[in-house]
């Protein structure tokens, strides 16, 4: 028995193993040319953009302000399942009153939620997380999009916090495109959970399975469809924050509001212009999201 547990355990370790490489792979060189289409319109395409990159600023460039998200990665992913599951057993417990039911009869019997209430669990992840996800990309972006070489801005993250929170104050600096940014993490979120558990209960039901009997490689392929959706619901939310967190300060500062971003990218470059950049990122989307629900799934087996 010990022996089976220690070689099922070895499996789930390489397992997970795998899916955080699959994951991570590549994600550093697709952040970079997405960030620069969605905030100028020199690069007719993804290609033409990393070309350029690779061309004029060398291999390194890539991975341009990636130290600050892989650092703040595993906070934000807490908050994310942390803050869905608190939202869902409120949920419960709700649907349990209103049946009659008592917290012992939920745990001894979970009852999935109502589609709605998934997606309100996910938007209230997304609320939350947006304390940690508006500065982290904010610094993320600023130190992207920087000019090359000497002329480069920020030494470094903790430089760049340092100037945006005196740019002109921590509310209107570090946390310029807080906003738009709530609207963004409430909406991908909201269809993030809810796209995944639509098609885990679908797939459960549609084969008489329980939740654990669902094989790992189709919780990776739910949880990258999930993340296609996450971006797809979402995407012209992330433009404008983008369009924000990248605008100069004082006199120079081109856009007023997040409305006025709106109306500038719809005038001056169309709906075109809300899609910018979307192909790298869903192509980034399909494997990290699929390894994050796999990752989380594994582990939840885990431990009950």
């Amino acid at each position: 028995m010990a022996e089976a547990l220690e070689e099922a355990g070895g499996g789930v370790s390489a397992t997970l193993k795998d899916l955080f490489s699959g994951a991570v792979g590549g994600v550093a060189q697709v952040l970079i040319v997405k960030v620069r289409l969605q905030t100028t319109t020199t690069h007719p395409n993804a290609l033409s953009c990393a070309t350029s990159i690779l061309r004029n600023e060398g291999a390194t460039a890539f991975y341009k302000g990636t130290l600050t998200p892989l650092i703040g990665i595993g906070a934000c992913v807490s908050v994310q399942f942390g803050g869905f599951n608190y939202a869902r057993r409120a949920f419960e417990a709700r649907n349990a009153a209103a049946e009659g039911k008592t917290i012992s009869d939920i745990e001894a019997s979970p009852q999935p939620l109502s589609y709605g209430q998934y997606y309100a669990s996910g938007a209230f992840a997304g609320v939350v997380n947006t304390v940690l996800s508006s500065p982290i990309e904010h610094i993320r972006i600023r130190l992207q999009t920087q000019p090359h070489g000497a002329n480069r801005l920020y030494a470094g993250p903790l430089d760049c916090i340092a100037k945006l929170s005196r740019s002109p104050s921590i509310p209107l600096g570090l946390y310029r495109g807080t906003s738009v940014t709530l609207l963004r993490e409430a909406q991908a979120y909201g269809c993030w959970f809810l796209t995944f558990e639509y098609l885990m209960q679908n797939d459960a039901k549609r084969n008489g399975l329980v939740r654990k009997e669902i094989p790992t490689w189709k919780i990776a392929l739910y949880g990258g469809i999930a993340g296609e959706m996450l971006w797809i619901s979402s995407y012209p939310f992330d433009v404008i924050k983008s369009k924000m967190q990248t605008d100069e300060w004082g006199e120079k500062q081109r856009y007023k509001s997040m409305r006025d971003a709106f109306a500038q990218t719809w005038k001056q470059e169309g709906a075109v212009g809300f899609w910018r950049g979307i192909g790298p990122t869903l192509l980034r989307a399909m494997p990290v999201s699929a390894g994050t629900f796999a990752v989380v799934e594994l582990m939840m087996r885990l431990i009950t």
